[in-house]
């Protein structure tokens, strides 16, 4: 059974030039249990308002999104969301944003004097710091606040933040492009081997054609009249060049790619992610 199913799907939104600007238009999709779903397309197709309809922040104009077979209509445990900007709280440690979010869960807003949260406190400061060294950080840093921490160090400990309320979708809208070309190819080798070690589902927007082929088992691609669906289970990133870049390209040519969807080969170069930026 599908974990998300998205029926005939329609977002409008209002324009000045026209009565509504219609960005989904009928969407069908059903997204499997542990699989990894890249998104793309140009600017304005819809990529991150898919993640929005899933992660149940917007409701569509007409049609249906299920989680879990229930219909979206907030945002809860289900979906883990890392937002191309870090989510941390700036006044909180490293550990105190790690914890904030399961402590509120389970002991509720004003949790001080609640019974069994002083030992509950203590697992779950054992738990933020397996996560953290799984992020490849230390101990000492679960006693840093974001600003003492670098722009990579920071997707981490988001990463961790979402991770640590245990959700079965990972919603991830572009996570990675605001790093420099050395700290997006550790983000995206750990993202793979985590997911490939935890089974979670995972749903990942990107501009970056490459990276979407080399990280997804699937890659949809938005921006034409109808979704374009590619099975890329086989591909990774020691993949055949030859063979990589025809995926890339038959995935930009459906899609329409402007100038703002970042290639391979070429665009990379321009932009300063060289192919080996993108290799494992």
């Amino acid at each position: 059974m599908s974990i998300i199913q998205i029926e005939q799907v329609d977002v409008e939104y209002p324009s000045q030039s026209q009565s509504v600007r219609r960005v989904l238009n009928g969407i069908n999709l059903d997204i499997h249990a542990g699989e990894f779903v890249s998104i793309v397309g140009k600017t304005g197709c819809g990529k991150s308002t898919l993640l929005r309809l899933i992660l149940g922040e917007q409701k569509p104009t007409r049609g249906l999104v299920l989680v879990n077979g229930h219909e979206r209509s907030q945002p809860d445990r289900l979906c883990g969301y890392v937002p191309q900007k870090y989510s941390l709280f700036s006044d909180k440690t490293v550990m105190d944003n790690l914890t904030f979010g399961p402590d509120v869960s389970e002991f509720g807003a004003f949790p001080a004097f609640r019974p069994g949260r002083r030992k509950r406190l203590r697992e779950l400061r054992s738990e933020a710091l397996r996560f953290l060294k799984q992020m490849g950080l230390s101990e000492s840093d679960a006693h840093k606040y974001p600003h003492e921490l670098s722009g990579g160090m920071q997707q981490r400990v988001a990463i961790a933040q979402s991770l640590i309320m245990k959700p079965p979708i990972l919603l991830m809208d572009e996570a990675f492009s605001a790093l420099d070309p050395a700290t997006r190819k550790g983000m995206q080798r750990l993202i793979r081997d985590l997911w490939r070690e935890s089974g979670t589902t995972i749903v990942f927007v990107t501009h970056n054609t490459q990276e979407a082929v080399c990280l997804g088992t699937r890659v949809i691609a938005l921006g034409g009249p109808s979704i374009i669906d590619t099975a890329v289970a086989h591909v990774d990133f020691d993949s055949d060049e030859d063979h990589l870049q025809f995926l890339i390209r038959d995935i930009e040519t459906k899609t329409h790619a402007d100038k703002n969807v970042i290639r391979g080969g070429e665009e990379l170069h321009k932009r300063n992610f060289t192919s080996a930026t993108l290799q494992a």
